[in-house]
């Protein structure tokens, strides 16, 4: 059945992909970003040029997940235009590399806004519909780092995508009486098909990266791309990512699968999370609260 979707950050990497796979499918989906008539102008037009070549009902729309006021005017925009959301696909993201050490605490909550904070603001604005149409879909682009193996100089990403992830298991169960389902796709690390290491942020406090470099890691960055290099293999597919979230769209209303793992590097997150997401199920079960496990049919 068609649907109507919303992808944040949908700019590049996963979400680009996931928006573009989206709508293929037959979806109509709004593929959001920030600067659609400024940096971002061209790939907005590259997308509508995709949508004419295989006559998909791809839109893309202004939706900054940082900013309350932009999420409040995207969110709004579909609602008017599609009548409906269906489906919102948290995507949007920031990865930061170096030195934990060396990131300065506003960094630090810049990157947490970013990657958790942002995902509130627009679950406010979007949740609202669903729960009047008592049906919908919740599906939120996690990490392996969550549960698996971790490389080091990643602590803020990882600890945003973490608490990103403990943010979706809880929705997941205070969404189900209403309908509402959750899907979390879980992408391991990937060296081509993403933008992640070209567009992290870098530390602030230089001379704490200084001492790291020139002290007991010299030259980590290239240490880090060639430890990712040597575990991923080189014809890892990220579009295997896009296909895992349009099969969790496509799946039939309470068969969507609630955690999936596309994780070419096999760093463990799948047993990881297997053992965690066991726990808080039976946490669920032993304190008589284990229909939150299943959304409602209404």
């Amino acid at each position: 059945m068609k649907q109507v979707i919303v992808v944040t950050g949908a700019s590049s990497g996963f979400g680009r992909l996931a928006a573009e796979a989206l709508a293929r499918a037959g979806h109509t989906v709004y593929a959001t970003m920030r600067a659609t008539e400024g940096r971002n102008a061209p790939t907005a037009a590259d997308m509508t040029e995709f949508a004419r070549k295989h006559a998909a009902d791809l839109r893309t729309a202004e939706l900054d997940v940082s900013s309350e006021i932009s999420v409040n005017a995207g969110i709004s925009r579909v609602v008017e235009e599609a009548g409906r959301i269906d489906v919102i696909v948290h995507n949007a993201g920031h990865m930061a590399f170096g030195p934990a050490e060396a990131f300065t605490p506003e960094q630090f909550a810049q990157l947490y806004d970013t990657n958790v904070v942002g995902t509130q603001r627009v679950n406010r604005a979007v949740l609202p519909h669903m729960r009047a149409q008592k049906r919908g879909l919740v599906l939120w682009v996690s990490s392996s780092s969550s549960a698996g193996g971790t490389p080091p100089y990643l602590a803020p990403y990882f600890a945003a995508k973490s608490a990103m992830d403990a943010v979706a298991v809880q929705y997941a169960r205070e969404l189900s009486p209403w309908g509402i389902e959750t899907s979390i796709i879980v992408p391991g690390a990937f060296t081509s098909g993403t933008n992640h290491f070209a567009h992290a942020g870098r530390p602030a406090d230089l001379k704490v990266v200084e001492q790291y470099e020139h002290g007991v890691c010299e030259g980590l960055g290239e240490r880090i791309q060639q430890a990712f290099a040597a575990i991923v293999p080189p014809d890892a597919d990220a579009g295997l990512v896009a296909n895992a979230i349009v099969d969790a769209v496509n799946a039939p209303f309470g068969q969507r699968p609630f955690r999936v793992h596309i994780d070419p590097a096999q760093d463990g997150a799948d047993v990881g999370f297997a053992v965690l997401d066991r726990l808080r199920a039976e946490m669920l079960r032993r304190v008589g609260m284990a229909y939150l496990l299943r959304p409602r049919v209404w």
